[in-house]
Formats: structure tokens, C-alpha cells, sequence
């Protein structure tokens, strides 16, 4: 069976495009995973059959080899050093609560709250 990767593939669709070690690409339907397969990624090494369809090689009976790793679940910190990060975020939207409640921003803590909630985002979202 070939060996190839993911080009590109849209999971909300359900197909998308793999490339063969030998260079050639063959097209990727969801019908062609097993049902638990999950989240497809560009990257990702399949081992696939290939049949002609009417419009080129498509791929059957494909299966995952190897996940690439995530470079931002790398990246991200670990949750016992992001608890004090969440921590301090609630405590100043709570104290952010007067000033918005009375119509006002919150002065001198707006740029530490969005500075927070950004760094607290971008590790949840990993």
C-alpha cells in the first residue's frame, strides 16, 4: 500500500488532497477513514489504497500512521504554572466589575486584564 501525507484536508467537508511518496496526489474522501479516526492535519502520514475514479486517483482504505506533534500544545505552559495566570485574571475582572457597571472602562488595569486573558487564551487554545 502507498505511503504518503496530508496536503491539505478540510474537515468540515470531508475530503481533501494526500501526497504519495512517489509525488502523485490522490484525493481523500471521509468515507475513505475509519470512523474514529478524528482530526485530520496537513502533515499527518497515511497509508492508503488507490483506485481510479472519474476524476483521478483517489485514495481507499486510509489510516493514519503517525500524528504530527502539535508545535503549540509544545509551547504552551504547564497547568499548574497557568493556575496562578487564571487566578489573577478573575480577581481583576472582578475588580473591573464597579467600573463597567457604572459605565466606565477600567483605567489603569485594562492593558494588564488584556494582556492576561491573551496569555490565558493562547494556552487553552493550543
Amino acid at each position: 500500500m502507498p505511503i504518503g501525507k496530508v496536503k491539505w484536508y478540510d474537515n468540515e467537508k470531508g475530503f481533501g488532497i494526500l501526497t504519495a511518496d512517489d509525488g502523485r496526489e490522490v484525493f481523500l474522501r471521509a468515507n475513505a477513514l475509519a470512523a474514529d479516526t478524528g482530526e485530520i492535519k496537513p502533515g499527518m502520514r497515511m497509508e492508503f489504497g488507490v483506485a481510479d475514479g472519474r476524476k483521478g486517483a483517489q485514495a481507499m482504505a486510509a489510516k493514519i500512521l503517525d500524528r504530527s506533534p502539535s508545535v503549540a500544545k509544545a509551547k504552551r505552559m504547564p497547568a499548574r504554572d497557568l493556575a496562578p495566570i487564571v487566578q489573577d485574571v478573575v480577581s481583576l475582572l472582578e475588580h473591573s466589575i464597579g467600573s463597567l457597571t457604572n459605565g466606565k472602562y477600567p483605567d489603569g488595569d485594562a492593558s494588564k486584564i488584556a494582556a492576561a486573558l491573551r496569555k490565558v487564551a493562547d494556552n487553552f487554545d493550543a
